[in-house]
């Protein structure tokens, strides 16, 4: 039996990349997963490799970017699962790029689908874990905010330590009615920056060699489990942290 086994896990963002790894991590400790983010094709891949792993999982078609498909998202996964235990906020837009280049309208929607949509969704779910004794939350965030340089990652940095905000509030808010809210900042091979590092080698070698580990994470196995012990009983004493899985890149203290 997993470590999750019963537990009920809506994972945004999870049809590729981080949110994918993540899905795939927690369904094998036994979650039955609400496969939510915008583009249906991709939800559905996700669902049948969770299917095959013997899992369980239902694809929720969801813009984050709009709250009332964030209801709809909540309200479909209580409705075909009878619960909700596990949220992981993990899709957003980013916005980089230079601050003097950085138009408002770009930002605005990146608190929009960042910690405003974020909020949205753990509000909506607060009721319904407190009801069932208690459940856990994970934000995702980003170790750029911390990077000794952070030239080019303003706008995207700015919403996720918002985020990281939010999550170190609801901890503190929450934690009485048995709610844990963590924060995690990955890094690991998207789709995104498999492209970069693709296309532009030699910085993707000088960007390998500034990681501790000396290797790009993977989304299951580097991210993916790790938030599984993350949202299980084995981490029951852990809230209001961050939690870097960045190989050791950026420095926190």
């Amino acid at each position: 039996m997993g470590t999750l086994e019963g537990r009920v896990a809506l994972i945004t963002g999870a049809g590729q990349g981080i949110g994918q790894g993540v899905a795939l991590a927690l369904a094998r400790e036994g979650a039955s997963i609400a496969v939510t983010g915008r583009t249906e094709g991709k939800l559905v891949d996700t669902v049948e490799q969770i299917r095959a792993l013997g899992g369980t999982a239902e694809p929720v078609v969801c813009d984050i970017a709009d709250p009332e498909e964030i209801t709809s998202a909540v309200d479909r996964t209580v409705g075909v699962f009878g619960g909700l235990d596990i949220l992981v906020n993990n899709a957003s837009f980013n916005p980089l790029g230079p601050l003097l280049e950085l138009k408002p309208a770009v930002l605005e929607k990146a608190y929009r689908t960042g910690p405003l949509s974020a909020l949205h969704a753990m509000q909506l779910v607060h009721p319904i874990m407190k009801e069932r004794g208690g459940g856990a939350i994970v934000n995702m965030v980003t170790s750029a905010a911390v990077r000794w340089d952070t030239s080019g990652y303003g706008g995207y940095a700015s919403t996720k330590e918002a985020l990281r905000s939010l999550t170190r509030t609801a901890a503190s808010e929450w934690g009485i009615d048995g709610i844990r809210v963590n924060a995690v900042a990955p890094h690991a091979l998207s789709p995104g920056l498999k492209w970069w590092t693709e296309t532009n080698p030699d910085e993707a070698a000088e960007f390998v060699r500034s990681i501790p580990l000396r290797r790009i994470g993977d989304p299951e196995q580097d991210i993916g489990r790790a938030v599984a012990w993350i949202v299980s009983d084995d981490a029951r004493y852990l809230t209001g942290a961050t939690i870097p899985l960045d190989g050791g890149q950026a420095r926190w203290a």
